[in-house]
């Protein structure tokens, strides 16, 4: 169900920007429009982990480097039977986490130096197994999408207010109908984008407790990181906002909880989820081995 509400959200996005560029060129700004969406969403196909990865200057780890946490990671992975992804650390004090990727052969987690040092073993566990959810459920390719269309409408809203209100008649809504979808288009693709995200934040949060075995770490684990991403800056997160639906927590201090403009759900209602979670299912998980320092 969750997959077919994504698939028409995303539909309902490129209709919205190909009625923009109908709005600037009539059928032939339609078209071009249609075919701008497919250059952008090949391009962020192919290029935006490695994109999002060095505007946080994540550095990648191995075993030899960061044994206990890319061990860690390696056997929730198996846990998930997921591809070994890549493995990252952002040298951030703010406490969080990503996973980026086209799919799960080319996936990459990343977690902060702030997170590594505030959570336990085992939260951290719950954290990454929250990672690789996002990865197991294709929730980095879905979220790269809505992201560039929905930056991508708003740009061509732009060129539609100055471009879009000639005297066409082709264009059926006029001036009026230009302003009116100028100011509103942007925002209805924001909320979209918003709508998913939280949409998958629940999704992976369900999928990575029956990777850990461990919904209560997961649920300890959300808590300290909005208490940390509340008291900490994250100043790459503030210059690129639109890259906040990636982490696990909200990077940026100015959110609003469960709101329309919110790209995650309440802490609350999470942690709320994963304790129903662990009292309707007994754990009876294998525990992890340790394999060293964090590095």
């Amino acid at each position: 169900m969750n997959t077919m509400r994504v698939g028409l959200l995303i539909a309902a996005m490129t209709a919205l920007f190909m009625g923009i560029g109908y709005l600037i060129g009539a059928e032939q700004g339609m078209l071009i429009a249609f075919m701008a969406a497919l250059a952008m969403n090949f391009f962020a196909y192919w290029n935006s982990d490695s994109m999002v990865l060095r505007m946080y200057g994540a550095r990648q780890v191995g075993p030899t480097d960061a044994p206990e946490f890319y061990g860690l990671v390696q056997q929730l992975a198996a846990r998930a039977q997921l591809p070994m992804p890549k493995v990252y650390i952002m040298e951030n004090d703010q406490p969080n986490a990503f996973a980026t990727g086209r799919n799960p052969e080319n996936a990459a987690v990343a977690a902060t130096t702030g997170l590594l040092r505030i959570l336990s073993r085992d939260e951290i566990a719950g954290v990454m197994a929250h990672e690789l959810a996002h990865v197991k459920n294709r929730d980095t390719l879905v979220m790269t999408i809505t992201a560039t269309l929905a930056g991508a409408i708003g740009m061509l809203a732009n060129f539609a207010m100055f471009f879009g209100r000639g005297n066409n008649r082709q264009n059926p809504l006029g001036i009026v109908g230009v302003l009116a979808v100028t100011i509103l288009a942007p925002l209805a693709a924001m909320v979209v984008q918003m709508a998913i995200s939280r949409t998958r934040e629940y999704g992976a949060d369900a999928t990575g407790a029956e990777i850990s075995g461990n919904p209560m770490s997961l649920a300890s684990a959300l808590a300290k990181l909005e208490q940390g991403a509340k008291q900490i800056d994250n100043h790459a997160a503030e210059a690129n906002p639109a890259t906040a639906h990636m982490f696990i927590v909200n990077p940026l201090h100015a959110h609003a909880a469960d709101s329309l403009f919110s790209t995650h759900p309440a802490t609350a209602n999470r942690i709320a989820r994963l304790q129903s979670m662990a009292g309707e299912t007994p754990v009876a998980a294998t525990p992890l081995r340790r394999r060293g320092p964090w590095g």
